[in-house]
Parts: structure tokens; C-alpha cells; sequence
């Protein structure tokens, strides 16, 4: 198995019957309980069956509760190492956490996430969308709401090197633009839940009109998979105090970094030469002898 097996429940949660989700749930609520559970345990405190447990444990990827088990031991393990390295007791916020006590566990988990969200990245699906972009005649970004920013985010960086790319947080626009993609162009999604029916309509609209198609999501088996040919997953997970704006916008601008310094080496030369371009135009004097910062 590879990657963390907590990022993987995260994931795998809309996919699992409700029994099964239920005990998927029960293990992200308190691992540390559950790692010294029996299988008859871990199935009273899901109000589930022992049967129901084992199913999960397939359902995940397991042969079975002992397998997983051991691997949530290590996972648990590894967390606490990180809380300790991070000079905090737990990693959840609470109402009576002091300004320190925040912006510390604010930074491990920001840290973590990208750390999760590198070490199970797709290597191949990403160099795959890079080299796409670079060959594009014409690529778009969606995404609405908070996965706008990192769309929008995306969309400057590759601009900025000579890419011609359309991106809108207007969702009509980015369902219009996509009808008018044709094969060789490239279209790329943001969306943490994979769900999003704006920006998962338009991947699809893009996808019919045979453009090479890419999304950039924490549930890779959600809706958007459908219509992605690529999929880039991150590893977000939210608590009390951290809503989607937050830990999945840095896992995705995380991703973004990636895939742009991918694209920026495959065209060099050109990268070199418009990013000078661009950063003259923007570095121009002002008529009163300051310069923009």
C-alpha cells in the first residue's frame, strides 16, 4: 500500500457503502483508539458488524482488519513524531487554543499537507498534463468558489510564459469556453470535493469536444473523474476550524507549483525569454520616477 492510509479513507469515503463509511469515519475521529481495538470493538464503537468491518478493510485495500491495523499503527505513529517536531500536543484546534498554540498547528498541518499531497502524487499523471500544456494551442482552468484561486493561480503562472489560456471564476464563461475547445487544447479542473457541478460540467463539455482533460481533487473517484483522462489527487483534510478555503487551497496551489515548473522545463528557452518579457512590462518606470512592486 502506498501513501497514508488516513488520506486514503479521506478519499475513499464517498465511495463507501454507509455501513462501511461509517466505520471509515470512526477510524478518522480517533485513530489512536481504534489502533488498540479488536475487530468487535472497532465494529460496537461504528454500530456496525464484524463482517461489515472486514468488507471495509477490502473495500480499502486490505486483506483484512489485521492488515489494516498495522498500517494505521504506523500512520498513527508518524503523526505523533510530527506533532512532537511541531512543538504541539494535538493537531485539532479548540476554542481555548492561544495565538501560538494556532499559527503552530496551522503550520504543521499546512506542512503535512503538502508533504501527503507530494508523496502521493502521480508522477506519470503529472508529467502527462505537463507535457499536454506545453503542446496546447489553447488551454482552460476552471474552477468556482475557493478552488477558483488556485485555478486563477494556475492560469497567471502559464500565462506568464507564453501560454495562451482562458480562465473565469464566471461559470457560464467556463462552460462556454469549454464548447469551444477542440482536439490538442487542454482543459484543467480545481475541485476539492470532485463534485462541484459547475466545474464538473464543463471538464465534461471539454472532454465531448475531445480536448485532453485533467483534474485537481482531494476524492480522485469522484464525479470529475469521469471526465478527467488525468487525474492529480491532493491530500486535504479539514477540521473544525479549517474549512475548504483553507487546507485544500494550499494542497492545490502545491499542485499547481508542480505542474507549472514541469511546463517551464519542457519549453526552456521560450520560458526564459517571456518570463524577462513579462517581468520588463510589469517593471516599467512610472511617469513620477517610482517602479511597481
Amino acid at each position: 500500500m502506498t501513501g497514508d492510509v488516513l488520506v486514503r479513507l479521506e478519499r475513499a469515503l464517498p465511495t463507501l457503502r454507509p455501513a462501511e463509511a461509517r466505520v471509515a469515519q470512526t477510524v478518522l475521529d480517533d485513530p489512536d483508539t481504534v489502533v488498540g481495538s479488536t475487530i468487535t470493538e472497532l465494529a460496537g464503537h461504528a454500530d456496525t458488524s464484524q463482517a461489515t468491518v472486514v468488507r471495509f478493510c477490502r473495500a480499502v485495500g486490505y486483506a483484512g482488519y489485521p492488515e489494516f491495523r498495522i498500517d494505521l499503527a504506523q500512520a498513527t505513529s508518524r503523526r505523533m513524531v510530527e506533532l512532537e517536531r511541531s512543538g504541539i500536543a494535538q493537531g485539532e484546534i479548540n476554542q481555548e487554543d492561544g495565538v501560538n498554540d494556532v499559527i503552530n498547528k496551522i503550520a504543521h498541518h499546512e506542512a503535512r499537507t503538502i508533504e501527503e499531497t507530494a508523496r502521493g502524487l502521480d508522477r506519470a499523471a503529472l508529467e502527462n498534463v505537463a507535457k499536454a500544456l506545453a503542446a496546447a494551442p489553447r488551454i482552460d482552468v476552471y474552477g468556482v468558489g475557493s478552488s477558483s484561486l488556485a485555478a486563477q493561480d494556475l492560469a497567471m503562472k502559464l500565462q506568464r510564459i507564453g501560454l495562451y489560456v482562458f480562465s473565469s471564476p464566471d461559470a457560464h464563461q467556463q462552460l462556454a469556453s469549454a464548447s469551444l475547445l477542440e482536439p490538442g487544447s487542454v482543459a484543467i479542473a480545481v475541485t476539492h470535493s470532485g463534485r462541484t457541478p459547475e466545474t464538473v460540467r464543463a471538464l465534461a463539455i471539454a472532454h465531448e469536444r475531445g480536448a485532453t482533460t485533467a483534474s485537481i481533487t482531494n476524492y480522485p473517484q469522484a464525479a470529475i473523474a469521469e471526465a478527467s483522462d488525468l487525474v492529480l489527487a491532493t491530500a486535504a483534510r479539514e477540521t473544525q476550524f479549517r474549512a475548504g478555503a483553507m487546507s485544500s487551497r494550499i494542497a492545490q496551489l502545491a499542485v499547481v507549483d508542480f505542474l507549472f515548473v514541469r511546463v517551464a522545463q519542457q519549453q526552456f528557452d521560450r520560458t526564459q525569454v517571456a518570463l524577462k518579457r513579462t517581468w520588463a512590462a510589469v517593471h516599467q518606470d512610472e511617469p513620477d520616477g517610482r517602479r511597481h512592486q
